[in-house]
């Protein structure tokens, strides 16, 4: 596994960078993995053996299933406790597997939360209860509840856009205490609040792991202290991904420029279609074109028409991404 560089942050004012903190046990590139489907409750075995075994691989430093972009909420417990134990098993040790166990009743959670510990994954990721509107000391007191619940180390997640809610700075400060709480992924988007982020992991948890999601934020996440990021376009071009870490890491900032240029070829496939959940799509899509894994998806969402399944594959062509396995 490849270690990262010393983490620094810059505070805001302050005239000279920061060590955050050492090493720590989750970092570096970890994919949110699409979950390969033959149908919208059947698991595509065949493809999920191509998929890991290509994103890991791709030297990838862990795997996170059953986040957003593996459409975990929409997937039947049957077919969430299944995916984890078949990845598990695939990985076989190579790299953490961390699950996502974001569900609106926390019983549901944790219930996964304990298959996923009998399957050997590392850790637990679980976003705010989604549906009904919670303030924030229902949320104190949901985070401390499903810390000590869980048999894994926690890593919450902080997911607005999906949940309509906020996992605010100061929530963060009161569930700093929970020693099984280990980190925290941000897919806000708003730097703002990500240098709030580093300054409460900073003051009282300078253990944690703190990942960023969106994808082309690594560089400006990373300058801010961040140990890593959880980027969808992993599952499609892993090694670039990587090799955009390790230049960060590295400060190469022509190299990192470059990369993040390649980055944001990638990025288009989330522009093709309108449709809600056209992300997942997107992703699902160019894995098929790829000839990796089948891309029938959950719940609502909708495979691409012709017209924007060429699309894709254009974009894949720009990116001279060559096609391994013909069906």
């Amino acid at each position: 596994m490849t270690m990262p560089r010393s983490t620094t942050i810059t505070p805001r004012g302050a005239a000279s960078p920061e060590p955050l903190s050492a090493v720590p046990r989750f970092h570096g590139i970890v994919p949110p993995l699409v979950t390969p489907l033959l149908a919208a409750d059947t698991l595509d075995v065949d493809g999920l053996e191509r998929l890991v075994e290509y994103v890991v691989g791709g030297g990838v430093h862990g795997l996170f299933v059953l986040g957003t972009t593996g459409e975990g909420p929409s997937l039947s417990h049957s077919l969430q406790k299944e995916l984890v134990d078949r990845v598990v098993r695939l990985v076989a040790g190579r790299v953490p597997v961390l699950v996502g166990i974001s569900d609106a009743a926390l019983e549901e959670s944790v219930t996964l939360a304990r298959a996923a510990a009998t399957s050997g994954a590392a850790a637990v990721v679980a976003a705010a209860p989604y549906y009904f509107p919670a303030g924030q000391e229902p949320l104190v007191r949901w985070g401390r509840d499903l810390a000590a619940r869980v048999p894994l180390p926690l890593l919450l997640y902080n997911m607005p856009e999906m949940t309509k809610v906020v996992l605010e700075t100061d929530t963060l400060r009161q569930l700093a205490n929970c020693p099984n709480i280990v980190g925290v992924k941000d897919s806000s988007g708003d730097l703002t609040y990500f240098d709030e982020l580093i300054r409460v992991a900073q003051d009282l948890r300078p253990d944690w792991s703190v990942f960023v999601g969106p994808e082309l934020l690594l560089p400006e996440a990373h300058r801010r202290g961040a140990h890593g990021g959880i980027p969808g376009g992993a599952n499609v071009l892993p090694r670039l991904f990587v090799d955009l870490y390790e230049a960060v890491c590295d400060g190469d900032v022509t190299r990192v420029e470059a990369l993040r240029s390649r980055a944001k070829q990638l990025a288009q496939l989330y522009e093709v279609g309108r449709m809600p959940g056209r992300i997942v799509v997107g992703i699902k899509t160019a894995l098929a074109l790829m000839g990796i894994c089948h891309d029938a998806v959950a719940s609502s969402f909708e495979r691409f028409d012709d017209e924007s399944r060429r699309r894709v594959h254009e974009i894949l062509v720009s990116l001279d991404v060559s096609t391994m396995i013909r069906r």
